[in-house]
């Protein structure tokens, strides 16, 4: 036989991450004789055996491990580009995959406007994790936090994540004091996950060793954005990110001591992205600059 035997060899990569012929064959839907037809044969065609055979196991050989290795890797590699052609030929799609604060702030109220121009384009959207990369899932297009430094990915910076604090005009009423950080040291602090930030934020306000307390700890970011726009205390936020709550008025900036100055919030496609997953960064990229710059002057 000229050829590799594929289906064998693909019988071959399940038996081995099973390491077991049934389960293989529950996973491919045939039965235990023909995954064992299927590994005979490739073991015929390649002239070595694969496995260790004993009574209620089977163990890799040395040429089966090697194997092993090769086989998963080109089977995985040829399965995301068998989905990738299929999303491309199908009618145009768009998966986006976004971190909650960026939906929820950003991305969902600007979908009509999307649609409305591209009508000729779906849209699915589900909600990632801020350290989830684009090959982690099936998303054409990861809105998070961080660039991707994965080979074959394009990263677009959206906004930056610098961190200032800032409360509710409710809150900041006749307290005078919030104006410097030690007056913001006797606000009512609420954390982001852990009490890091407020550390790391009074330390770059000349106070390193203040205790920020035992303030409530949020584990949503939405739910504390929700608690500070309530006027429940001050809190550090990503003014960039913010942009709408400070031009309506239902958030106020205390201070320009800032932390994150470095990092940012991405946009990430691959290099050899579709057509209409190009579309939409473009189309994004573009809405969320049309008004970048929000003056957040310290009140």
């Amino acid at each position: 036989m000229k050829y590799v035997p594929l289906n064998a060899v693909r019988a071959f990569e399940a038996a081995a991450r099973h390491l077991s012929f049934s389960a293989a064959g529950e996973e491919l839907h045939v039965t235990h004789p023909a995954i064992s037809h299927q590994i005979r044969r490739l073991e015929e065609w390649l002239g070595v055996s694969l496995f260790h055979r004993d009574a209620r196991k089977v163990r890799l050989t040395d040429a089966g491990m090697i194997l092993q290795a090769s086989a998963s890797e080109a089977l995985a590699e040829l399965g995301a580009t068998c989905r990738r052609i299929r999303r491309n030929a199908a009618v145009a799609t768009v998966s986006v995959g976004c971190i909650p604060s960026i939906a929820s702030r950003w991305l969902v109220p600007r979908l009509p406007d999307f649609s409305a121009s591209h009508p000729d384009i779906g849209m699915r959207v589900a909600y990632a994790r801020a350290e989830e990369r684009l090959g982690d899932g099936e998303s054409d297009v990861l809105i998070t936090l961080g660039a991707d430094p994965t080979p074959g990915v394009t990263s677009l910076k959206l906004f930056s994540r610098l961190n200032r604090p800032v409360c509710s005009p409710h809150y900041f009423a006749g307290n005078d004091y919030l104006r410097t950080p030690a007056g913001i040291a006797g606000a009512d602090l609420l954390h982001d996950e852990n009490r890091e930030g407020w550390r790391e934020w009074f330390s770059e306000a000349g106070l390193p060793n203040f205790d920020v307390g035992n303030g409530p700890v949020f584990a949503d970011f939405n739910i504390l954005a929700t608690a500070v726009i309530a006027g429940h205390g001050v809190a550090l936020c990503p003014v960039d990110v913010f942009r709408d709550e400070l031009k309506r008025g239902d958030l106020i900036v205390l201070s320009q001591v800032a932390t994150n100055r470095d990092k940012g919030y991405f946009l990430t496609l691959s290099v050899d992205a579709s057509p209409a997953a190009l579309t939409f960064a473009d189309w994004f990229r573009q809405a969320v600059s049309v008004d970048a710059g929000t003056d957040d002057q310290q009140v």
